[in-house]
């Protein structure tokens, strides 16, 4: 019989160098996969490059894996398709999670692996989805590549290669060189981006930048939790009506508010108007007398600085015309436009799930408008037929941009919307029963406070909200006169956040019940 052509060519038995790269939508994993590639052929290696597609919306990330091996006359390589655990030499992750989920998955070994990633976080949909703060903790992952991985370089390379104008790819592609674990020169990785042709500049300084940064410090320190830092109280703010404001918080507050509060009016200004944060400024004010005569002092104003920062929440309610107002904003565009790196001549579409309901048209109305409608069923439900669907709107077309603009612009009447009725009704309800606890139980007073970090979002996300802090407030009759009856509501409103349904929350309610 006779041997088949390929048969008789002789195969390659050498160990290729192993690389497996995790990246997410837009952060550049085929162009990376693509330089490292060409570098190795540039360089009289061969290579091979294949990909595992995830999943949209961050459940997954796209697996690029690469082998490497140099050339011999009368050789064909052998090339895996896929890595293989216990067998990968790189593993560059483009995000925090990522760099976990290669360890899970076996990519990662304490014998062999070099790990290359980013300590930014993206957030999966399981962490965005959680009423509460359902952020994983990324000191768990930074434990495990430290016991899994042979090497790790891990910082911030988002923000460095955004810093640089370029994006995340060409951070990372610097730190593999940096890593010295493929036997090629640094000027060898630089001509690579050169020969690519498109964000040369930018890609070299992201590089070069990663370079330095992984040579003197491979290593960034991971909190548990981000937290985010409040602007201090300012000397100025720029504005004449403004400046009135800080003024009046430097002379009328306590200072452990003064960076709430200041917070607090920032955001009421750009939700309403000045005018607006001065009546936030009174309500705040008026907490802080029955503070003091509760001797809040002694508790360093722990209720007027819970009040400045949920009053404010509370009066920044996301309404019909708050949405509308952040879609259309120039910024956003701009932020999206940096997301997906879309050149100066590229046109960037956003397409938005939007599906109002007929509640939210009659809080956008005038109240008794709006009233009239809600007490008229037949009315109601003829209407919610042709406003309760979804729609998919390009924010970026005319027509739904100046849509969007004209409800954005009802700003001036939002004062006498039925929304705004009923945000005043519920706010003074909350804030009237808080205060009635303060002299005979001041830390459950605070509690009462804190739960106003239920209600959130608008539409169904609201009417959930809402319903949960009706749920963990009707328990305050139980809880009063007890001395662990703030612990018991702040254990309530925890349960409340675990889960959207209210699972873990019934739970507690009957345990409440129980006391």
């Amino acid at each position: 019989m006779n041997e088949h052509p390929a048969m008789s060519t002789r195969l390659s038995t050498d160990k290729p160098i192993s690389l497996a790269i995790l990246a997410m939508g837009g952060q550049g994993g085929g162009v990376l996969a693509d330089w490292v590639v060409g570098l190795a052929e540039s360089q009289g290696w061969m290579a091979q490059t294949t990909s595992v597609p995830g999943v949209a919306q961050r459940t997954g990330a796209t697996i690029y894996y690469l082998e490497l091996l140099p050339a011999r006359d009368g050789h064909e390589p052998i090339f895996a398709l896929m890595p293989t655990p216990g067998d990968v030499d790189v593993v560059l992750a483009a995000e925090l999670m990522e760099a976990g989920r290669s360890v899970l998955r076996g990519l990662v070994t304490p014998d062999k692996t070099t790990l290359i990633a980013s300590t930014h976080r993206a957030f999966a949909v399981g962490e965005k989805e959680k009423p509460g703060d359902g952020i994983a903790n990324p000191v768990v992952v930074v434990e495990a590549t430290d016991f899994a991985a042979k090497k790790t370089i891990a910082f911030d390379m988002e923000t460095l290669a955004v810093k640089n104008g370029s994006v995340i790819s060409a951070a990372m592609f610097g730190a593999l060189a940096a890593a010295q674990v493929l036997p090629f020169a640094k000027e060898a990785f630089e001509a690579m981006i050169r020969a690519g042709g498109k964000g040369i500049e930018p890609s070299l300084r992201a590089f070069g930048a990663a370079y330095q940064r992984a040579v003197e410090k491979p290593r960034d320190p991971v909190s548990d939790k981000p937290h985010k830092r409040l602007d201090p109280l300012p000397a100025s703010a720029g504005h004449a009506k403004l400046d009135a404001l800080v003024d009046r918080i430097r002379r009328e507050f306590p200072e452990p508010a003064h960076t709430l509060l200041y917070a607090g009016v920032k955001k009421l200004t750009d939700f309403q108007d000045p005018t607006y944060a001065d009546e936030y400024l009174n309500r705040v004010g008026a907490l802080l007398l029955d503070d003091r005569a509760a001797g809040g002092a002694d508790k360093c104003y722990a209720f007027t600085c819970q009040a400045a920062k949920y009053v404010a929440v509370a009066m920044a309610y996301d309404d019909v015309i708050r949405v509308a107002d952040l879609k259309v904003r120039g910024s956003r565009f701009e932020r999206v436009r940096k997301e997906v790196g879309a050149k100066s001549d590229q046109i960037v579409y956003m397409t938005e799930y939007m599906h109002p309901r007929m509640d939210e048209v009659c809080g956008t109305l005038p109240k008794r408008i709006g009233l009239w409608i809600e007490h008229r069923p037949a009315v109601f439900n003829f209407l919610d037929r042709f406003v309760n669907r979804g729609r998919r709107v390009k924010t970026g077309t005319l027509f739904w941009f100046l849509s969007l603009y004209a409800v954005s612009a009802l700003r001036g009447t939002r004062r006498g919307t039925l929304r705004n009725m009923r945000e005043v009704e519920h706010r003074e309800n909350w804030l009237t029963s808080a205060v009635r606890l303060l002299s005979d139980d001041y830390d459950l007073a605070v509690e009462v406070l804190n739960n106003r970090r239920l209600v959130k979002g608008y539409s169904d996300t609201h009417a959930r909200g809402l319903s949960k802090f009706d749920r963990v407030m009707s328990a305050l009759p139980l809880l009063k006169g007890r001395d662990d009856g703030a612990a018991w509501m702040r254990r309530l409103r925890q349960a409340a956040l675990l889960d959207e349904n209210g699972i873990a929350l019934d739970g507690a309610l009957k345990t409440v019940a129980t006391l």
